[in-house]
């Protein structure tokens, strides 16, 4: 190797938080021979820098790039107490994996997210009217929550993935030169309870040039500020429940000036929101009057019904989106990546990966259209 790669050697290692024993402990490679590399006093030989590479949740080209490391930042909502930055490496790398496939099949989404940039602070009344924008944007209709996955994922080419966080965490989200915008949900969570983290991190997403670009940090992990995420529960509760949908819906079930619990449920369903969210709108349109303290406990007699009164039937995630798992296979098929590198992007067993070549087929059959 005729280039220096320490500082991406040690870089590499600090992103994924592992220590010089943790690297022998997995790879093998001493910390005296781990200390060499990253000081350039030696380099490594192919094979230990595929090990670390491994390790590190990178991929060789990485390492072998003359490219300058490029920031990256993930912002989050609520960190998990344990193993943050193994989850932090583990979502860059499917981001760039997802990255790699839209390059290698030409199949780059080019993101079309309205964001914001020319403002140097944001009101609840800008957070409303940006829901409102995107919602007529990318036609979400009604019910946004119904549709917002699979056209942020589909159309707008963010990068949505499902880990499971334990013992607690929430989502996050990142935003990168190479990669794009994407997001990282709990995939604990209930479908209900993604959909508005989804719609909060939109919102990070949405502002992130108005509150971390050009902004230099050393910081590879970061928080908003209170008062951001005040802003983005606001846009969330707004784009999934526009105000003139939530009244209509909620006035055709009043009765006697009243609502039963049992609609309230409904309501929500029909939003695919918690009753939280709903309660809070409810709120914020003036159809439930009271101060915070009221609210809150109207919110815990309405979830102490749930169990009876909440019937939605939950949908678990994949924790790899259908196109990304789409892409993947079509790599295959066109011969971009080995049936090892297909494992490696699937994260299952070689001998799970050979079924798909199983099913390779020779020839794709073509339809014909008709003449414009």
């Amino acid at each position: 190797m005729s280039f220096d790669i320490s500082e991406k050697l040690k870089y590499a290692r600090n992103r994924a938080g592992l220590t010089g024993p943790q690297v022998k402990e997995r790879t093998g490679i001493g910390e005296s021979s781990l200390s060499e590399f990253e000081n350039g006093r030696r380099e490594p030989s192919l094979s230990q820098l595929q090990t670390l590479a491994l390790a590190y949740r990178r991929s060789l080209a990485f390492f072998l790039s003359e490219e300058p490391i490029s920031p990256e930042v993930v912002l989050w909502r609520q960190k998990p107490e344990q193993g943050a930055e193994d989850m932090e490496t583990r979502f860059l790398r499917l981001c760039e994996q997802y990255h790699n496939l839209e390059v290698w099949l030409e199949e780059k989404n080019q993101a079309s997210l309205p964001s914001v940039t020319d403002r140097t602070s944001l009101s609840y009344g800008d957070a409303a009217s940006l829901a409102k924008t995107v919602r007529d944007t990318l036609n979400l209709g009604d019910h946004p929550a119904l549709s917002l996955f699979s056209v942020l994922q589909e159309v707008c080419g963010v990068k949505i993935f499902h880990i499971l966080f334990e013992p607690s965490g929430t989502a996050a989200s990142s935003k990168s030169e190479v990669f794009g915008p994407a997001i990282l949900l709990n995939s604990k969570n209930v479908r209900w309870r993604r959909n508005f983290d989804l719609a909060h991190e939109l919102f990070h997403l949405l502002t992130w040039d108005v509150y971390r670009a050009g902004k230099k940090t050393e910081q590879t992990s970061c928080y908003a500020s209170g008062e951001e995420e005040k802003l983005a529960n606001c846009f969330a509760t707004n784009l999934l429940m526009p105000m003139e949908e939530i009244r209509d819906s909620v006035l055709t079930r009043v009765k006697g000036n009243e609502i039963s619990f049992e609609d309230l449920f409904d309501v929500a369903r029909q939003f695919d929101v918690s009753i939280q969210t709903l309660i809070w709108q409810l709120k914020n349109v003036k159809l439930i009057a009271g101060n915070d303290a009221q609210i809150k406990d109207l919110i815990n007699r309405a979830e102490g019904r749930r169990p009876v009164l909440d019937e939605r039937m939950d949908t678990k995630p994949s924790s790899l989106p259908e196109r990304y798992k789409a892409l993947a296979v079509k790599a295959l098929r066109h011969g971009c990546f080995s049936v090892g590198r297909f494992a490696e992007y699937f994260d299952i067993s070689r001998q799970e990966a050979m079924k798909y070549v199983e099913q390779e087929i020779t020839e794709d059959e073509k339809v014909s259209l008709a003449p414009a």
